[in-house]
């Protein structure tokens, strides 16, 4: 090869994408990370709302603007890959549209509300050819990776059962201010927020779920008749640590009939056994895993900047220092650095077709086990089983 055809080669890999942003909320500034890197540009913002159209594009410096992702698709503007980071009800419509139209996806988790619409987004995937990424960004928080290469390394064995406490300690003003508090367009928390841990739980064991129990209920919120339709608003807007206790908090979104506390228990295919918890009025914010194995076990002890993970693995009483402790470095903000790892993966994916930590099988089985575990939850607590994946799509993706 000479060396303008080197060269040539190198341009080409490294061309500028030309992205746009669908759904201009709080998650949509994720897209700023292609930008800053210098592979991409932000062409197009896609949001119903005149004002956070306008904001967003503005900011993104974005020539052209459209009220739905059809009129972007019909626009004839070439747009080489989209965020979807629209409401959660919004995303199978979108994603199916975009990816039918030769449009790269990168969809925010979860994949959708309900497991039709993400088996359909799976099939216009695997159909079409084109790039589906989803945005589990916490397979690559620093705290995540520690644990999964502790397991790997066989430092505490075979794995047996994972456990996670989510302690949400800001979902008053993050989930039940706004459409997140509504069935109709998440579901319920156990899927909008649990998809996350649920995908992780996951890729620790090496296993899907296959069979579920939900328990939980709205034991707060509900009683909190401050109301107030913040259509008008974005999260930043509200945000406050002052906001305490979570019985002070005011201007709840009008309809709240999602729980605000809940939990699951997990049967996974390859006989590791499960559960996860999450509250989301807590004082504090964050989670913890406990990952345990036929030699030892280990537990992370915060999940950002400072945080250790500790292994255990000789028999012991009482020792909480453990046997051997790892610093978890980065993700000092929270999961930004991850999110800045995901959107490199996601650009690398559309240019090249690298491979990637994500999954969108994963994702999907997250989304069946979250919504299957809801089901129950809401049910008497009655076992249910999660549904596969149609293996001849997954053979396609």
């Amino acid at each position: 090869m000479t060396v303008q055809e080197t060269i040539g080669v190198d341009a080409a890999a490294k061309r500028v994408l030309r992205l746009a942003v669908i759904g201009a909320g709080a998650r949509s500034g994720i897209a700023r990370h292609a930008v800053e890197s210098g592979d991409g540009r932000i062409v197009a913002v896609v949001d119903p709302s005149p004002a956070a159209r306008e904001r967003a594009a503005g900011s993104f410096g974005a020539d052209a603007t459209y009220a739905g992702h059809r009129e972007l698709i019909a626009g004839g503007d070439a747009v080489d890959a989209a965020f979807v980071t629209s409401p959660d009800h919004t995303h199978a419509e979108i994603a199916v549209d975009l990816l039918r139209a030769g449009i790269a996806v990168y969809l925010e988790k979860p994949l959708a509300i309900d497991v039709a619409d993400a088996d359909a987004i799976l099939a216009a995937a695997a159909e079409t050819g084109t790039r589906l990424y989803v945005g589990h960004n916490m397979r690559h928080m620093s705290v995540v990776r520690t644990m999964r290469d502790i397991i790997r390394r066989g430092e505490i064995g075979e794995v047996k059962a994972v456990w996670c406490r989510h302690f949400v300690g800001n979902g008053g003003d993050y989930y039940f201010k706004d459409w997140h508090a509504e069935r109709a367009k998440s579901n319920g928390l156990l899927l909008q927020k649990g998809a996350h841990d649920i995908d992780i739980i996951h890729w620790l064991a090496g296993g899907y779920s296959e069979l579920v129990t939900g328990m939980g209920g709205l034991t707060v919120y509900g009683g909190i008749d401050d109301r107030r339709d913040n259509s008008d608003r974005a999260m930043p807007d509200w945000f406050s640590l002052d906001s305490w206790p979570p019985l002070t908090q005011r201007e709840l979104n009008p309809v709240i009939d999602v729980e605000d506390i809940s939990m699951v228990t997990m049967r996974l295919d390859n006989g590791v056994y499960a559960s996860y918890q999450q509250c989301h009025y807590t004082p504090d914010y964050w989670r913890n895993y406990t990952v345990i194995g036929t030699e030892g076990r280990l537990e992370n002890f915060g999940d950002t900047e400072g945080a250790v993970v500790r292994v255990w693995n000789r028999r012991t009483t009482y020792h909480p220092a453990g046997d051997v402790e790892y610093p978890v470095l980065g993700d000092e903000g929270g999961h930004g650095d991850a999110d800045r790892l995901t959107i490199a993966e996601f650009v690398g994916f559309v240019r090249d077709g690298t491979a990637t930590t994500t999954s969108a099988v994963a994702a999907r089985n997250a989304v069946a086990t979250a919504v299957a575990a809801t089901e129950s939850l809401r049910d008497g607590s009655r076992p249910r089983a999660v549904p596969a994946a149609d293996e001849r799509v997954v053979a396609l993706l």
